[in-house]
């Protein structure tokens, strides 16, 4: 697998295009939820939408969370696209054994605390409308196998034009600790909190 790194050039490139390209190309951003940090690490699972959703977590990152951001890309997606790897990506190679070593080194990543991880379990880009999330395998092995008091940040992104040119952004947040999935799944969970964002989504813009 290709392990992250973090560019002394192009990793603090990364940051500031993600805080340009957002404010050139949305009229506003509005995030919406609380984060107490309590100085662990941050898994962030988020929905995927579109070829945003990076620079979108990377806008949440700056603004609230101030981690090194990783991220996990397909490897053949991150060998066409080298420079993510400069950028904090890794590899994890589907229907391999090496996935296993993707899981591994993701559980590392979370144990220091200057950390943290984006994830996109429903594995590729999904439609903006869909009601429901569906994760694929890996993502509960990661978070079983966290310190209690890792942090872990459900993520929904959502697009409003209204009465806009561009288009107005809202990342919808919600804090969790490792323990608080012990006896529940995070699929379950985040569908839970995925519902609860539609519908504060409709009230805000009816």
């Amino acid at each position: 697998m290709l392990k992250a790194k973090h560019h002394p050039l192009l990793y603090p490139l990364f940051k500031w295009l993600s805080l340009f390209l957002i404010k050139r190309n949305f009229n506003s951003v509005h995030i919406i939820g609380n984060f107490s940090d309590n100085g662990n690490s941050v898994l962030v699972i988020a929905n995927h939408i579109s070829w945003w959703d990076g620079f979108w977590i990377q806008y949440l990152n700056l603004k609230i969370l101030s981690r090194k951001l990783h991220f996990m890309m397909l490897e053949e997606q991150l060998k066409k696209h080298w420079y993510f790897n400069y950028t904090g990506g890794f590899s994890i190679k589907k229907k391999s054994r090496s996935i296993v070593e993707s899981i591994n080194y993701s559980i590392q990543l979370l144990k220091q605390p200057e950390n943290m991880l984006l994830m996109f379990p429903q594995g590729q880009i999904h439609s903006l409308y869909a009601n429901k999330i569906t994760f694929e395998k890996g993502i509960e092995r990661i978070v079983n196998n966290l310190t209690h008091d890792t942090q872990i940040l459900f993520v929904a992104n959502l697009i409003d034009y209204l009465s806009d040119k561009n288009p107005n952004l809202f990342i919808y947040f919600k804090t969790f600790l490792a323990k608080d999935f012990y006896q529940s799944t995070i699929t379950s969970e985040y569908n839970k909190f995925y519902e609860q964002v539609l519908n504060n989504q409709k009230t805000k813009i009816s």
